[in-house]
């Protein structure tokens, strides 16, 4: 402070001022930090009662030469902030203005601003600098901009050498938003998962035509843990992507159909059930898609033609027997009721496989409807007093609050066996499926231990181990790679089979399981000699 004239500085402060002489006034400023609280906002008033051209530059000198002003004096950066809103076009006129070497404050205010003017003056300092961090901090506030003149700068640096840049990039042709902006982002898609996924998350913000067609194409990844994002992604657009996915239902690919089948059927919007339905009449080869189908439709409301749905009940996979019987108790009317009395009635083979389907599918719908009639009795007790105890317990109950005892008290079984029985845990998102894993597994004599979620599996399995886990692929959050890689965590291959049950035939998928720890891959739809074979690889059944 000895050497520094406080008052020397204000009159050379003034007198630059006005002569303009911005190199000197520079050069007062370098002993700013020598000067105390009291001084500092004297000068500083004095600098601002200057020529806008005049002040800003001296300003930013302030705050880049004594960084700890934004702190220790934040009326620095606020009146520089506020003299750049004030004048856009001097803050335009400062981009480009070689003598300031620091413009992170100017390039910040215009992103806040979303001053498209800024756009040219940014692009050009781009060219100019090779800092990384000011490189980051411009294509930042480009996005903020969101100016159309952006795109092909921004889209070069897609394809930088720098992984912080290239997200950079992403998230800001993500907040430009036009088509051109998400057409590029499209193009960047395939090399990286990562980058990928980020790139799926701005079309499942934008939503425009072209993110939506490519959240759709990704339904076709080889990537479990891509179709899976994509998937809970246009579920949660809803409506918006049903257009989309229903131009789906006229591919061949039985995975897509499959996918495009559990999407529609989770966003449940009516426009899907005519094309479902067509879908259906052809008859797909391919079981799981004729599932799917059935399975989709159980959640929507098929207000006429529902009796459609009975074809459904004589199909050659019990699976999809089974989505039909949920199909048709979800659309339940007088004319599905009579059409089932009149395939059940003859007792025949057919009959007796179709009462099976009703028994274990926990239709309730369907199963009053019939309660009262001996021949249905008769059929049902042949099944239900060897039912897994939770499909006895909930039909007796039901029974009972029909006034229906005498046959309540029929099915009753024996409850003594199931304490003895080896556990297997199957897990899978599907409710019907697990439904389908509690009737086939008890069959075979085995105790179903069942999970929805697979979070909630390995929280069990981390303090019991069953004989043998049974596990879907593609499952919202964690997908079935992902589980048995936290299986394996846990156990060795030798210390606990998995099977990996799936509808995905894809090689990629398959080698995938295989390296996360899969010991063996069984391709839906299962019944119970299929599902004993493959387990019999492993387990004694």
């Amino acid at each position: 402070m000895a050497d520094v004239n406080f008052d020397h500085m204000i009159e050379e402060i003034q007198a630059n001022i006005q002569t303009g002489d911005l190199l000197k006034a520079r050069l007062v400023l370098d002993h700013f930090g020598d000067l105390d609280k009291k001084s500092q906002n004297r000068l500083l008033y004095e600098v601002s009662r200057g020529d806008i051209h005049f002040t800003v530059p001296l300003l930013n000198q302030l705050l880049t030469a004594h960084r700890a002003l934004s702190e220790t004096l934040p009326i620095v950066r606020e009146t520089l902030i506020s003299h750049l809103i004030a004048y856009p076009e001097v803050l335009v006129q400062a981009l480009r203005d070689r003598s300031i070497s620091d413009k992170t404050v100017m390039i910040e205010t215009a992103g806040e601003l979303k001053l498209e003017e800024a756009t040219p003056g940014l692009i050009d300092l781009l060219a100019h600098t090779e800092d990384n961090q000011t490189i980051k901090l411009i294509i930042d506030n480009l996005g903020l901009i969101a100016d159309p003149e952006s795109v092909n700068t921004l889209t070069d640096y897609l394809y930088a050498a720098d992984r912080e840049l290239i997200t950079a990039a992403i998230h800001a042709l993500g907040q430009v938003g036009t088509n051109t902006a998400m057409h590029r982002l499209a193009e960047r898609m395939g090399t990286d998962n990562e980058l990928d996924l980020i790139i799926l998350s701005i079309f499942a913000e934008v939503q425009d035509q072209v993110s939506l067609e490519k959240l759709n194409d990704t339904l076709r990844s080889h990537y479990a843990h891509m179709r899976i994002y994509a998937k809970d992604e246009l579920v949660r657009i809803g409506d918006k992507a049903v257009p989309v996915l229903i131009e789906n239902l006229k591919e061949s690919d039985s995975d897509l159909l499959i996918h495009t089948l559990n999407v529609l059927g989770e966003i449940g919007d009516e426009s899907a059930i005519m094309p479902i339905r067509t879908l259906l009449n052809t008859v797909p080869k391919n079981a799981n898609v004729r599932f799917a189908a059935y399975e989709s439709l159980a959640l929507l409301p098929l207000r006429k033609g529902a009796y459609t749905l009975a074809a459904g009940l004589t199909d050659s996979e019990d699976h999809v027997c089974t989505a039909a019987a949920r199909a048709i108790d979800r659309n339940f009317n007088e004319i599905l009721a009579a059409g089932i009395k009149n395939m059940i009635r003859p007792q025949n083979d057919e009959a007796r496989h179709i009462v099976k389907i009703i028994v274990n599918a926990q239709v309730d719908n369907v199963f009053l409807s019939l309660a009262h009639e001996e021949y249905f009795q008769e059929l049902a007790l042949i099944y239900l007093p060897h039912a897994h105890r939770d499909i006895k317990s909930h039909y007796e109950a039901l029974l009972k609050r029909e006034g229906l005892d005498d046959f309540a008290v029929k099915i009753a079984g024996d409850e003594g066996e199931s304490g003895s029985r080896i556990k297997v845990c199957a897990v899978d998102d599907s409710r019907m499926i697990l439904n389908i894993y509690k009737a086939t597994l008890h069959e075979l004599g085995f105790d179903p231990i069942l999970f929805e979620f697979p979070a909630g599996a390995i929280e069990w399995l981390a303090k019991e181990k069953p004989a043998l886990v049974l596990t879907d692929l593609n499952m919202p959050e964690i997908s079935g790679i992902e589980l048995t890689e936290k299986i394996r965590s846990l156990y060795s291959k030798d210390a606990l089979p998995v099977i990996m049950v799936t509808t995905q035939s894809d090689v990629q998928d398959h080698e995938a399981a295989a390296d996360a720890g899969v010991d063996d891959i069984l391709i839906k739809p299962f019944n119970a000699d299929s599902l004993r074979a493959a387990m019999a690889k492993f387990i004694k059944v």
